[in-house]
């Protein structure tokens, strides 16, 4: 059977033609298609800067409509309730997106690590624990680590906060040894707690060998040794915080002048409180220096006194001088003196976090107000 050249001439311009149709039809399509969403992306964040949040929110919705592949529509969508407080509908976003079997692995990733952060923002802490500890091995690992350990000092769950903070280190993150040093010291006081001596000892032990020079393990195991009826044993403890933190020292000086006098140790204590005053230290110091004068010194109590103000004119220390000896002062006056200076020094006779400004009258190891450990210098706000 011959070929006829003609239908093969005829045929290829026809086919050709259909195609150039069809994907003249394509590409509109697609244009179309990717005009509708970016347009709809860019009106919701026009919206989102101009505050509008709901209005943003149906714009996102219609551009994920659009666009249902695009992941980062998903992820600007579920980071929109999660501002929102919306959680529950952030979780289902970023759970749809876990579920695509199409997504990359470190989308995935980011998806889990979104996830995450919706449990936290809502309180879900055990399933922000899940949702982060899947993170091991990823991009996010670090800061999952981290958020663990946040999580892990929340629920007090001390020992777990141990073990993350380990394998902070380990992996190359910042020394936390003095935070791991308030974890040993959380433990040793819950084993005092249930009257677990020797677990509290051990503890102890642990915080001192994580952070040598931290304040807490000094001051906690002096206490504790006070408490047991070892007074000198306490003095000693105490001698290495005024050693090696002198500043921190005021947080347990009347504690050490009173442990010093129940021992037989009031002159050895008088002469170590005597070097602290000398280089300038708190009203603390000097009124357990006052604790260890014998009564027949109120005059060199009342020195002490004029050459702190000197140095540091403080409202305290001006209240501690009315009330020795009111030389040259009305009689009648001095009440209404002391009551005025009471109370002009109470405000000023607080502690103040350093991170967050939050103040109380108690001295903290770690801030109520933002939850930072070591944030609270040893001086109250006068003194600073």
């Amino acid at each position: 059977m011959d070929f006829d050249l003609q239908w093969l001439l005829i045929g290829l311009p026809v086919a050709f033609a259909l195609g150039w149709l069809a994907s003249r039809f394509d590409l509109r399509q697609f244009r179309r298609d990717s005009r509708d969403a970016p347009r709809a992306y860019f009106k919701g964040l026009n919206l989102l800067l101009n505050e509008q949040q709901d209005k943003a929110i149906d714009a996102f919705i219609e551009a994920v409509q659009n666009d249902p592949d695009t992941t980062e529509l998903h992820f600007a969508l579920g980071n929109l309730f999660r501002r929102r407080g919306e959680f529950e509908r952030a979780v289902r976003v970023h759970q749809h997106l876990l579920q695509r079997a199409d997504l990359p692995a470190d989308e995935r990733h980011r998806a889990q690590h979104a996830l995450a952060q919706d449990y936290l923002k809502a309180g879900l802490f055990d399933r922000a624990e899940q949702a982060y500890a899947a993170l091991a091995g990823s991009r996010y690992e670090a800061e999952a680590q981290q958020a663990l350990l946040m999580l892990y000092e929340r629920s007090r769950d001390w020992t777990r906060a141990i073990e993350v903070a380990a394998q902070i280190e380990g992996a190359g993150g910042a020394s936390l040894a003095p935070r791991v040093a308030h974890y040993w010291c959380e433990l040793a006081q819950a084993a005092d707690d249930r009257g677990d001596t020797a677990g509290a000892d051990q503890a102890l032990q642990r915080a001192r060998q994580a952070a040598p020079t931290a304040i807490r393990p000094l001051v906690t195991q002096g206490r504790r040794l006070a408490q047991q009826g070892r007074k000198a044993d306490a003095l000693a403890s105490w001698d290495e915080l005024r050693r090696c933190q002198p500043d921190a020292f005021a947080l347990v000086a009347t504690e050490y002048a009173d442990a010093a006098l129940a021992c037989g140790r009031a002159d050895a204590a008088r002469g170590a409180l005597n070097e602290l005053a000398a280089g300038g230290a708190g009203i603390d110091v000097l009124r357990a220096l006052a604790r260890l004068d014998d009564e027949a010194a109120p005059q060199v109590h009342r020195q002490r006194l004029l050459d702190h103000l000197r140095q540091q004119p403080t409202l305290s220390a001006a209240l501690d001088l009315l009330a020795t000896t009111p030389d040259g002062l009305d009689a009648a006056a001095l009440p209404a003196l002391r009551t005025a200076v009471a109370a002009a020094a109470k405000p000023l006779q607080r502690y103040r976090c350093a991170a967050c400004g939050f103040e109380a009258q108690h001295w903290f190891w770690q801030c109520p107000g933002c939850l930072s450990w070591d944030s609270y210098p040893p001086r109250r706000v006068e003194e600073q």
